[in-house]
């Protein structure tokens, strides 16, 4: 890794504003120019969000060079959808930066395989996560957001809790569960929590050998503090993989649903490298993505106590007394909003970069053979040209009735890849949301600076560190009175 002088890079400013039932959560401020070179690499390096101008956040289409790289920037919904829908086939390949950042961990899983192996692999994935399962994986979620709220309820008055580790052991559980069929010890979630942390750390999402011309990028080696983040996620998943295999998970895990449906298919058998690398995919998938979103959307109820008290009204008049279940989510709207607006705001993989396989035109823009076309939800979430005060919390603008454009608000991506397990992720957020929220309000640590860093995906800097405050039974329960 090339390092630049520090002096050469200036960190934006980070931006939170409040107003009387008004509130604009952290973001960096955008660039009021198109920042140079070594600005570009190193603001990169350590923050992919915030090395944008101004001007990206405009709906359009552009194209500039970086040293021998054409970059197609695509941030309009009808170009989106020519690029993933149209002509998916010339932009299937996910960028080179991000195979090469995550092919150690997760090798030919989904997330980043392509061609035969996705094809094959994509439906045996997506049938396994369908909707229709969820009634399936409901008491998963259910049981594990009640084990945090009795953790919780036993905690010391005072005591301050890491959100994104808390939750990060929260969506650990669910998703170890409904994949493997095995209930992960508390140190294995951790563990697979450090590793995927220190990943992200050490990963390189610049790679330089793209852009001076190498096609697919340089191998990212990474180092001694890499490789151990690598073998402490495998070892925890092969260690749950090996023990299904044994005999020793559920009949109904998506493990086994993924051997079983391959069988059927008459699919060549997965082995145990498929298997860890499709269970790591999902695995990394499910936990990672929902816990950020739910640290993100406690973030921003803290902040919006309008907003929070419709939520508790709403649970309150939805399920009384009880903890809300998977049955009750239609009539949790708010809850599912403040979901929506949270993966708005801040969409867990707030980058998607695609790279031509052939020469093609995009609008008025030629795309060279090879050139990274760059679509970014960060950016698209936060057009003044697509959504009202974008920089806003406002979880009501998915309940207004308004047509949300399915290109204009991608937080799983869209089209052929998009996320197989997007029905699963919201609802198991919105879940877990609403058992915590009916028993505690989540304050975060007064004066606390709440930065959100990128380098795979997008969480708060240095993490959440926050007060849990069990909310009053005669504030928990709507009473008929």
């Amino acid at each position: 890794m090339i390092n630049f002088p520090t002096r050469l890079y200036c960190h934006p400013v980070t931006i939170e504003k409040h107003k009387a039932a008004e509130f604009v959560p952290a973001y960096p401020e955008p660039l009021q120019r198109d920042p140079n070179l070594v600005q570009m690499i190193v603001g990169a390096r350590r923050n992919l969000i915030a090395v944008w101008p101004a001007t990206s956040y405009r709906a359009g289409i552009d194209s500039f060079r970086v040293l021998r790289r054409q970059i197609v920037f695509v941030n309009s919904p009808e170009h989106i959808r020519y690029v993933v829908v149209t002509r998916h086939d010339n932009f299937e390949r996910k960028s080179p930066q991000m195979r090469r950042a995550l092919e150690t961990l997760l090798g030919d899983g989904l997330f980043i395989s392509e061609g035969e192996t996705w094809k094959k692999r994509r439906p045996l994935v997506a049938d396994i996560v369908h909707k229709r399962r969820l009634l399936e994986f409901g008491q998963t979620m259910e049981d594990a957001a009640l084990a945090v709220a009795a953790e919780w309820a036993g905690l010391p008055a005072g005591a301050e809790i890491e959100l994104t580790e808390e939750m990060g052991r929260l969506t650990a559980t669910i998703i170890s569960r409904a994949v493997f069929g095995n209930n992960i010890a508390r140190d294995a979630a951790q563990q697979v929590i450090d590793g995927f942390s220190a990943y992200q750390h050490h990963a390189d999402s610049f790679n330089l050998g793209y852009f001076l011309g190498a096609d697919e990028g340089w191998p990212a080696f990474g180092g001694k503090r890499r490789r151990r983040a690598v073998a402490m996620v495998h070892g925890v998943v092969e260690n749950v993989i090996n023990a299904h295999l044994a005999g020793e998970g559920d009949a109904g895990s998506m493990v086994d649903l993924l051997i079983r449906r391959n069988q059927k298919s008459g699919g060549e058998p997965l082995d145990v490298t498929a298997l860890r690398n499709e269970a790591a995919t999902i695995f990394m998938a499910g936990h990672e993505t929902t816990a950020t979103t739910l640290s993100w959307a406690w973030y921003l109820l803290a902040n919006a106590p309008w907003v929070r008290q419709s939520i508790h009204d709403e649970i309150a008049a939805a399920c009384g007394d009880r903890p809300p279940t998977l049955a009750d989510l239609p009539q949790l709207r708010w809850c599912r909003a403040v979901i929506q607006e949270t993966l708005r705001l801040y969409p867990p993989v707030p980058l998607l970069p695609r790279q031509a396989r052939e020469a093609d035109r995009i609008g008025h823009i030629d795309v060279e053979k090879s050139a990274l076309v760059m679509i970014a939800p960060w950016l698209l979430h936060r057009s003044p040209d697509l959504w009202d005060k974008p920089n806003h919390f406002l979880p009501e603008r998915f309940l207004s009735g308004a047509r949300i454009d399915p290109f204009a608000y991608i937080p799983f991506a869209v089209g052929p890849r998009i996320c197989p397990g997007m029905n699963f992720g919201l609802d198991e957020a919105t879940l877990c949301l609403a058992i915590l929220a009916q028993r505690f309000e989540v304050l975060p640590r007064e004066g606390y600076k709440v930065e959100p860093v990128c380098r795979l995906t997008l969480r708060p800097k240095g993490g959440l560190p926050a007060r849990v405050v069990a909310r009053a039974p005669q504030q928990a329960i709507r009473r008929d009175d």
